[in-house]
């Protein structure tokens, strides 16, 4: 009797608890885990977009906008559009949706959608692409619609979009959809025109191969502009625009900086020209002279100067080097005058030479490619022919030499069979054959070219041996005394290089007799 009373009273207390484990034991974890997700969220950081203006604080006019003339032309029309829209309307045109500015960095293409707004009159609206990637779903999209819903309120109005890749990359073959996706979508609505008033976009991207396809067809971006970098008189352009408030030396040749700065960006030049003033202003001059821009160019090209302890044996097998580059780019370089000559270190060269390019040229053939490798060896056949070794001191003109050889062969056709179609690395429907044929050809080039290079300095090798006791009797160099010690000595200009032999390939029939 008293067993089952006990087994009664436990049978009743093990069915409470077991009672309260299944009513109050999953609210209570429930509970827990809300509590532990707002504790990571409030450690999280705050991602609040900044409250959306337009931008009147950077106002960039046309004419502040120099060496992009072609870019300036295909948004002329943009401008007179959002001035006196009626004019188009009458004949059924409409402005273009969008406007896709591409081309390398630092060539003013944000610097050409603030002009294009300041001109217009319009409201200007600037956004990074990384603004509207965020990690939870929707806010990027979120983003994208208060953005365009400002740009409507104050039309006529451009939405510029900065780095357009970082939110209108190709999207992915994935079975859900990604923030990133969700984003782009959301743009690509916007850009279809719902809803839209005197508003344009315009992006601009230094990656135009990694875009989605949507992105670019007509009726969203109507327009790809491409920015170029600029040319001789386009350089000469921009630095004029950069130096106008600033007080030059009559010994300033823009002319001669535009020369020696091809390659160079916009941005590159007005860097150049701030170094130049800032180097001034070091030195107390009331005015920015010549030398004050050939240093800032040399600091933006090759760096910073160095204070490295070298040796001297150290010094002459860097003299001889450098000696040997600019004796061969006195006799075979084509559009490569000597500026300067030094084997004063600056960033991580130990020496240098700079030339002033005599031509802007677009085209190079297989001998004009061959004679500047031939160049870019003439440092470490200099060491050879002078010293009997060479140094580790040429890896970068080896890289270089790499390059140009490997484009050749691979990309353009330039090789010595391999003439009609590219042989890419990344093609991998080639025959082993074919590549074990490419690799050869590509060796073989620099090969020849080094032999070229040591003969000719063997030719010349007095000369070499002035040039470089000159340069560590005095460090630099330039293109005068270059030139005075060099006068003794023929310039060939390009050479006409025979294609180097190769061999006979498996199969292939023998030649006559």
């Amino acid at each position: 009797m008293l067993t089952a009373t006990i087994a009664s009273v436990l049978g009743d207390v093990f069915g409470q608890i077991r009672l309260f484990i299944i009513l109050w034991i999953p609210p209570l974890l429930l509970g827990f885990l809300v509590y532990l997700m707002w504790r990571i969220v409030k450690m999280m950081p705050r991602t609040a977009p900044a409250e959306l203006k337009p931008d009147e604080e950077s106002i960039v006019r046309w004419h502040d906008v120099a060496g992009v003339e072609e870019a300036k032309a295909e948004l002329a029309e943009i401008i007179e559009f959002l001035r006196d829209p009626a004019r188009f309307e009458r004949l059924g045109a409409r402005v273009p949706r969008g406007v896709l500015l591409h081309g390398p960095p630092g060539t003013g293409k944000t610097l050409l959608a603030k002009a294009v707004a300041a001109e217009s009159g319009a409201a200007f609206f600037s956004q990074p692409a990384s603004a509207f990637v965020e990690m939870f779903a929707g806010l990027g999209a979120s983003r994208i619609r208060k953005l365009f819903d400002t740009a409507r309120k104050h039309a006529p109005a451009i939405v510029f979009i900065d780095e357009l890749d970082a939110v209108g990359a190709a999207r992915q073959n994935v079975g859900f959809n990604r923030e990133q996706d969700q984003t782009l979508n959301q743009l690509l609505v916007e850009l279809d025109g719902f809803n839209r008033s005197d508003v344009v976009i315009m992006a601009s991207t230094n990656r135009l191969d990694t875009l989605d396809a949507a992105l670019l067809r007509p009726g969203r971006f109507d327009r790809q502009v491409y920015v170029s970098p600029p040319d001789l008189l386009a350089r000469e352009q921009i630095l004029n625009v950069h130096v106008r408030n600033k007080p030059i030396d009559e010994s300033v040749e823009l002319n001669s900086i535009a020369r020696a700065t091809a390659g160079l960006t916009g941005a590159d030049l007005e860097n150049i020209c701030n170094e130049a003033a800032i180097r001034a202003t070091r030195a107390g001059r009331d005015a920015i002279t010549a030398a004050d821009f050939d240093d800032a160019l040399e600091r933006v090209v090759a760096g910073l100067k160095t204070h490295r302890t070298v040796s001297e044996q150290e010094k002459r097998v860097i003299a001889y080097h450098e000696a040997g580059h600019a004796l061969l780019a006195h006799v075979v370089g084509r559009g490569m005058a000597i500026h300067k000559v030094t084997i004063v270190p600056r960033g991580r060269a130990l020496g240098y030479n700079m030339y002033l390019p005599t031509d802007e040229r677009v085209l190079a053939t297989r001998d004009d490619l061959i004679t500047n490798i031939v160049v870019l060896l003439g440092g470490r056949a200099g060491e050879q022919v002078a010293l009997g070794e060479v140094s580790n001191g040429a890896g970068d003109d080896l890289e270089r030499c790499t390059a140009i050889a490997r484009a050749m062969v691979f990309d353009w056709g330039l090789g010595e069979s391999l003439t009609t179609r590219t042989v890419r690395a990344d093609n991998f429907a080639l025959s082993e054959n074919t590549k074990r044929q490419r690799d050869q050809e590509q060796s073989q080039i620099c090969d020849y070219a080094y032999t070229e290079a040591i003969r000719l300095l063997e030719e010349h090798h007095e000369a070499l041996e002035r040039l470089a006791s000159k340069l560590l009797e005095r460090e630099t160099l330039d293109r005068e005394d270059v030139a005075t010690m060099l006068h003794d000595v023929q310039r060939l200009g390009t050479l006409a290089f025979s294609r180097p032999s190769l061999p006979p390939r498996p199969g292939a029939a023998p030649g006559p007799a």
